[in-house]
């Protein structure tokens, strides 16, 4: 056997003085080979690497949500409110009208040099909206007077029976409405008082087209005491 031969070759006072070192003081080379065995000396075992931790996923955070757009708040009773492309503006009784708000439907014109007869204030009757289908205000419950106002200022109407409409005002119903007829002719402002009582929070009006567009310039919305 190789150990045995390697051995046989010492002398025996080396060979317990081998001895003797080996076992009081070990072998401290880890890296040289004895000369009876020549298989290398054990690597050192490297600190095992800590375990992985997993780290939670983070959920994204939640899309910013755009509010709302919000219209132009009501204004409280009484409120004037001009039909059509216009600004804000004070009548000649000194009262102010609003733009347009509160309708569904339709497309709005206006014609500034129009002469208006029969009214002290023509810029109402200069703009309008047309082929509406409805009008709706919020009001608090109670009584009222709402005013609509009404002027025939389109070229294309020559005489009567050219614009006839009907529309709904708080459930009373005006049927076969002709400008023409009600205000006596063109560029003729007319007014059309109604009573209405509010019991769900709004005014609502509905217009229905027979011959030609519904029409409409401005409407006054009055408490009604």
């Amino acid at each position: 056997m190789k150990n045995t031969k390697c051995l046989a070759r010492w002398p025996v006072s080396l060979l317990v003085a081998a001895l003797t070192i080996f076992l009081f003081a070990g072998c401290k080379s880890t890296s040289s080979t004895s000369c009876c065995d020549n298989t290398p000396a054990a690597a050192t075992t490297a600190p095992a690497a800590p375990p992985a931790v997993a780290v939670p996923a983070v959920s994204p955070a939640p899309a910013a949500v755009a509010p709302p757009a919000i219209g132009p708040a009501p204004v409280p009773p009484p409120v004037r409110i001009k039909a059509g492309p216009s600004a804000s503006f004070t009548d000649a009784e000194g009262n102010v009208w609003i733009p347009e708000q509160g309708f569904v439907g339709g497309d709005t014109t206006e014609r500034p040099d129009v002469q208006i007869t029969d009214t002290t204030t023509p810029v109402i009757y200069q703009s309008e909206r047309y082929n509406m289908d409805s009008f709706s205000y919020p009001l608090p419950n109670g009584k009222y007077i709402v005013k609509l106002h009404f002027c025939e200022t389109y070229e294309g109407i020559t005489g009567p029976g050219q614009r006839v409409f009907s529309f709904n005002v708080e459930g009373q119903e005006f049927k076969d409405f002709d400008i023409w007829v009600k205000a006596g002719g063109f560029l003729r402002a007319l007014i059309l008082p109604v009573n209405v009582e509010i019991t769900d929070g709004k005014l609502d009006i509905t217009f229905t087209p027979n011959v030609e567009y519904p029409q409409i310039n401005g409407i006054e919305i009055l408490p009604n005491p």
